[in-house]
């Protein structure tokens, strides 16, 4: 497994390494102790999400507050743009993003600390993402930020409007959330 750093310090690209044979192909699709020493971190895994989404979705940005989460995002079947937003109101990455095509093919992953709002686009006509996060799921904890925050301005690849929850249709623009 190989890191690759990105804009924002504590956001990781991590890459497999894959075995390709006449069989098929192999993977470790997570070692905690590499996982460990490439990013630098001290963190616990308390539960696996998975979810389904058809072309177009977008899911996001969410966070968690209090107790939030990690995630170590990964795609097992399709592919989406994946998203990370710096909401630490004292950081000096304060407000910036970083998007990363995951695929099943790619087999990329990336890690979204805590303190960062997370999203993602799908672009094939099925989705299955899974991931590994922190902290256990609050409900009552849960937050969003609105997708398309002109403060942030992600350039979703958006060939038509997305397709939304309504909590994520009404959520509020960062400058109108309490700040981590």
């Amino acid at each position: 497994m190989k890191v690759e750093h990105t804009k924002l310090p504590e956001v990781y690209v991590l890459h497999p390494s894959v075995h390709n044979d006449l069989r098929g192909i192999f993977f470790e699709s997570f070692n905690l102790n590499k996982f460990l020493e490439l990013t630098n971190t001290d963190v616990t895994f308390v539960q696996d999400n998975q979810s389904v989404s058809y072309k177009n979705v977008l899911r996001g940005l969410h966070y968690q507050k209090p107790n939030g989460q990690g995630k170590l995002v990964r795609v097992t079947h399709g592919s989406i743009f994946d998203v990370a937003v710096d909401i630490r109101k004292e950081s000096p990455t304060f407000k910036q993003w970083v998007g990363v095509e995951l695929s099943a093919d790619n087999k990329k992953q990336l890690w979204v600390p805590d303190g960062f709002a997370h999203g993602f686009l799908a672009l094939t006509d099925m989705v299955t993402v899974q991931y590994k996060v922190t902290e256990y799921y609050n409900k009552a904890h849960e937050k969003s930020i609105r997708w398309d925050d002109p403060t942030i301005n992600i350039k979703w690849p958006l060939s038509d409007n997305p397709i939304l929850s309504e909590k994520d249709a009404a959520a509020p623009l960062l400058n109108d959330i309490e700040m981590l």
